[in-house]
Order: structure tokens, then C-alpha cells, then sequence
């Protein structure tokens, strides 16, 4: 055996004498795994230490502040793993806000329109921290978000810490609007949080409740019954159809007595609800409303608010009605909130009334900081403050005047720089650019073929007045969460710089777009299965079929396969088995 070991070791040696690249394979055998691992010369011991000496290379910060449809679109659309990501938000969950109303009176369940943060992004390659915490001041010097837990420490307080980043995401969404009208904020009910759909529910089955007690009389009984609802946009016109359905399909037969006292009231300060919609479903709106029994008041604003009565003004007499109620529900738009108001105050922005961004999303007046959703909104540069650059562009000889024609090769910059443009040819019926100025110029423009800058200021005249502000609307917000991620994800292959505005007396074209909103269509549920759809197109649709649409479209846009399961299992036990009239 020894001589056997002598000579496998000596024939050992001489091939490694023989052959120098065998020298440089290392066997090393584990003594406590028992297994083999073997190192070539693939990598060297010199290069292992190099490895380990090289610096690691430092993960941008992004923080996002809140859990909303931009936020929750922006996380859900990066993918850019170079990012180290932290969420701040007091709700840990994102919340299909649409189907609120429907969570108010028990046709969807609360649990089943919300998905926990933390599994939204729990697939992400990258680190994504979540902080349930409010952010109560934004120091854009240092480039740190303070911030406070929603818990109680052990010691009685709510913990209070600092969050530094590279990159802020403002995306905190909007508190309702009361326009310091009196009373609101302590005896109304808002429609904006998952909370507070469940305050409206319980509320509702409380009155109910009250008013069955023998010793309530038949005055009082009409006044606990009263529910009022301010605000005839199309939060407040949705829930007011479903508060009548969930009275008139459930609760009469549970309560049947108070079928008799039962009464609703839409308080709308214009002169029609749902004004943002074509007439023909404001029209079918009011007149289906007036069927059901629902007393829509338009042209009435609400002055006060008391514990049992609500003060209002009517604008056609100047009279002032004092209304009872059991309920209210206030929707009458949305509001800054405080945080967002004192930093507007910091960056110079304190005589707004929104936060103001660019068409890029960057709040104007700070660095690496954007804000999309409810909270700000995108101020649009006017054409008239670059007429002389588009004008230069278009004049490659730089005689002063031009051919008209000259403009189709600017036309696609123009428009996609100042979407007012667009909104205007659309408005005339207008194709191109050239139809444009020679109809605003009429046959001056048609008699020659040049122009100079004068004449077409004068073409141009009106197109900065079809400006319009974007609705503070999920679909908005959603949208320009996936763009800001979209650009997230290319910013590193632009050199890692924010991207640029277009400006016309530079070469080339800049590295993003700037956001451009896609109308997609917007639905108003009128109840009794019924529901009014605008869509893109002018198309207007009305009747049971449009609810059915509506039941498919919003089932496509929950953010995951299991709230679609929980929602529409929550409809089907809805036509089974009726409401829940439970007070949980």
C-alpha cells in the first residue's frame, strides 16, 4: 500500500512538473460538508481581492409618499432594479376608490377593494421598503421627508423619524374640499377612504335603527330617515343612487314600517349634477332620479351644517331653507392638504391653490422632486411664450417670413409640446396645421404664401384659451404613475439626468415625452341596474347594457386576481342573497 502511495505521488509530481497549467488547479476538500471545490484558472486569488476591493455602487433613494392610484401605478410600472425604493403612507393598503359608494351600502365588501402594499410589491427584483407613516414636512434642502408613525410607542407618543432621499414621489391624494362652510367637518360624512365608506354604512343602519325605537314620534322618525347628500358630481350622484337601491331593495323588508318616512336629497350648487358629462345623461340623470323619488335641488349652496340640520341658500330667490337630516354625506370636490399647503409655502408656491408641476411632472421651483395625482396639477406652458422659437424653427433661412407649408415639418412638436394646439383643430374640425391658419387668417392667408411672426400670433391667438386643467380622477392619476415610471426605468440609459423640455432653438429631440393624458371613457352609475357611459368618440350609452359594462370594466382595472374574486363574488351574493344590513 505504501508503495503504492510513492508511486501515485511521484507520477503526480511529474505531471504537474510536466505540464505548468495542471500547477495552477487547487483541490480543495471540506472536511465538515465532505464535498469537493475546485478553483481553475478561470479566476485567480489576485482577482478575488480585486473583487472585494471594488467599491459597490450606490443605489439611488426613491421615496414615495402615499398608497393611491399614482403611487401604487408608479410602484407597480418600475422596474429599473438601480433604485432602492421606500413607501411612506398612514394606509398600508391601495383602495379601489370607485367602488366606495358601493362599499357604503354593503354591495361590496371593504376588504374586498383593497390589496395590501406590501404584496403589490413583493414581486419586485429590487428592494422596496414600506413605512406606515404620515409625512408631515418636506425639507428640500437636506433632501430628508419627516415623518410620524400612525402607532403609539410604549412611552404614550408616536414616533417620529427622518427619511433622506434622491428622488421624492409626492403622491398623497387630496382631502375633501368643505370651503370652511361651518359644521361640515365635524357633522358631515366624506366619501374618500375605505373608513369612511364604512362610517356611512354603520351610520345608515344606525338611523334606521333609531328611528324603529317606540319612543321616537313620526316627526322625528322623517327627520332620522332625511339623508342628504351635497355635491351632484359623480361621487355624490353614485352613492345617492345606491343609498336609494340598498333603502328600497333591503332595508324596507327588514324595516317595513319606515318604508313611509324614508326620503333622499341632492343639494347641487349649479345648475345641473353631472356637469362634466354630456347633457343627454345629465338630462337622463335628473329625470330618472325625479322617478325614484330623489329630490335633486340644483342651484342650492349649503351655508351651515348642525348636528340635525343643514342651512342652504338658493341662488334663484336669495331665500334660506333649513333642512333636517338624519345623514350627511358631503362630496362636493377636493382639497390641499396641509402638508402639501406648507410645502407649496416653502418652494415659493403659497399663493396657489394646487401644487404645480411641469409637463413632465416636476414641481416647479425644486430639484428631483415630482408630484402626480390629486395633489398637484400640471401647469401648461402657453404657446404665445414660445411663439418666437417655434417661429425660428420653422424659418431655416432666417428671412423673417416663411411658407406656410414650412410648418408641417414642426407641426408634430408643436402639438405634441402644447396639447392645447391639438385640442384646438379638433375643436374647428380642423386636419392639419395649414387649414388652421388660413381659416383663423381667412383669405389674407390664402392669398399669399407667406407669413410673417405677426399674422401668426394672430393665428394663434386663441389656442392658449382651450388650455384645460386634467379631472382629479383615478384615471388621471393612475396614467401619469406609469408614465413617471416609464421614465424611471430609461433614466439611466439618459445619462442619469431628469429629462429636458422641448425646446424648438435646440437640435434634436428631448429623451421623454411629456405626459399626455388619455381620456379612456368615465361611467356614472344611476342605479337600479342602470348606468350612463361617455366614452371616447362622443359615444354615449345609457340603459342596463351599460351596466353590464360597467360590472366588466371595473372588474379588469382591480389590481389583483384576488380582489376581481372577492368583488365579483361580492356581486353575485349581492343578487342571491341581497345586502348585508349587519352594523359591522
Amino acid at each position: 500500500m505504501r508503495g503504492a502511495y510513492s508511486t501515485f505521488y511521484q507520477r503526480a509530481s511529474n505531471a504537474f512538473r510536466d505540464h505548468p497549467s495542471l500547477s495552477k488547479l487547487l483541490v480543495i476538500c471540506t472536511i465538515s460538508g465532505g464535498g469537493l471545490v475546485a478553483y481553475s484558472d478561470v479566476k485567480p486569488f489576485g482577482s478575488v481581492y480585486a473583487d472585494a476591493a471594488q467599491p459597490t455602487i450606490k443605489k439611488k433613494k426613491v421615496v414615495v409618499l402615499g398608497t393611491g392610484w399614482a403611487g401604487t401605478s408608479f410602484l407597480k410600472n418600475l422596474k429599473d432594479p438601480s433604485f432602492d425604493v421606500q413607501v411612506v403612507s398612514p394606509s398600508n393598503y391601495f383602495a379601489f376608490t370607485p367602488l366606495l359608494p358601493s362599499v357604503t351600502c354593503g354591495t361590496v365588501e371593504a376588504r374586498s377593494v383593497v390589496e395590501p402594499i406590501r404584496n403589490i410589491v413583493k414581486k419586485k427584483n429590487f428592494n422596496v421598503q414600506f413605512k406606515e407613516a404620515e409625512c408631515f414636512k418636506i425639507d428640500t434642502t437636506n433632501r430628508k421627508v419627516h415623518c410620524r408613525s400612525i402607532q403609539n410607542t410604549n412611552i404614550g407618543g408616536k414616533e417620529e423619524f427622518t427619511v433622506d432621499y434622491d428622488y421624492l414621489i409626492i403622491a398623497m391624494g387630496a382631502r375633501a374640499n368643505t370651503f370652511n362652510t361651518p359644521g361640515v367637518v365635524e357633522h358631515a360624512h366624506f366619501l374618500k377612504e375605505v373608513e369612511d365608506a364604512q362610517r356611512i354604512r354603520r351610520s345608515i343602519i344606525d338611523c334606521f335603527e333609531r328611528a324603529s325605537l317606540p319612543s321616537v314620534s313620526d316627526e322625528e322618525r322623517k327627520k332620522i330617515l332625511h339623508f342628504v347628500v351635497v355635491g351632484g358630481g359623480p361621487t355624490g350622484v353614485e352613492f345617492a343612487a345606491e343609498l336609494h337601491d340598498f333603502l328600497h331593495e333591503d332595508l324596507i323588508y327588514l324595516y317595513p314600517d319606515l318604508e313611509k318616512y324614508i326620503s333622499i336629497t341632492l343639494l347641487e350648487a349649479g345648475d345641473h349634477i353631472l356637469n362634466m358629462f354630456d347633457k343627454r345623461i345629465t338630462a337622463f340623470a335628473e329625470e330618472k332620479f325625479q322617478r325614484d323619488g330623489i329630490k335633486v335641488k340644483t342651484g342650492s349652496m349649503v351655508v351651515k351644517v348642525s348636528d340635525k340640520s343643514i342651512t342652504l341658500k338658493e341662488r334663484s330667490s336669495g331665500e334660506t331653507k333649513v333642512l333636517p337630516f338624519g345623514m350627511v354625506v358631503w362630496s362636493t370636490g377636493i382639497g390641499t392638504r396641509p402638508v402639501i399647503m406648507d410645502f407649496m409655502k416653502q418652494i415659493g408656491q403659497g399663493n396657489r391653490r394646487v401644487m404645480a408641476t411641469d409637463e413632465w411632472l416636476r414641481v416647479d421651483g425644486v430639484t428631483n422632486v415630482y408630484a402626480l395625482g390629486d395633489c398637484a396639477t400640471i401647469n401648461q406652458r402657453r404657446v404665445i411664450e414660445d411663439i418666437a422659437d417655434i417661429f425660428g424653427k420653422a424659418d431655416k433661412n432666417k428671412t423673417g417670413k416663411l411658407n406656410v407649408e414650412d410648418f408641417n415639418e414642426v407641426i408634430n412638436d408643436i402639438i405634441e409640446r402644447y396639447p392645447q394646439v391639438e385640442i384646438h383643430l379638433k375643436s374647428k374640425k380642423l386636419k392639419n396645421f395649414v387649414q388652421l391658419l388660413q381659416s383663423d387668417l381667412g383669405d389674407a392667408a390664402k392669398q399669399t404664401t407667406h407669413l410673417d411672426i405677426e399674422k401668426f400670433k394672430a393665428a394663434l391667438s386663441e389656442v392658449d384659451s382651450k388650455m384645460k386643467s386634467l379631472p382629479p380622477t383615478a384615471q388621471v392619476a393612475a396614467q401619469q404613475g406609469e408614465y413617471l415610471a416609464q421614465c424611471f426605468n430609461r433614466m439611466k440609459e439618459c445619462d442619469e439626468n431628469p429629462e429636458g423640455p422641448i425646446r424648438f432653438r435646440d437640435s434634436g429631440r428631448h429623451r421623454f415625452k411629456p405626459f399626455r393624458y388619455k381620456h379612456l371613457g368615465q361611467f356614472a352609475p344611476l342605479g337600479g341596474e342602470q348606468t350612463a357611459a361617455q366614452l371616447p368618440g362622443d359615444w354615449v350609452s345609457i340603459g342596463h347594457s351599460t351596466q353590464w359594462l360597467w360590472y366588466s370594466v371595473y372588474a379588469s382595472k382591480l389590481v389583483s386576481w384576488r380582489t376581481r374574486c372577492l368583488v365579483i363574488g361580492d356581486w353575485g351574493r349581492r343578487f342571491i342573497f341581497g345586502r348585508d344590513s349587519s352594523r359591522i
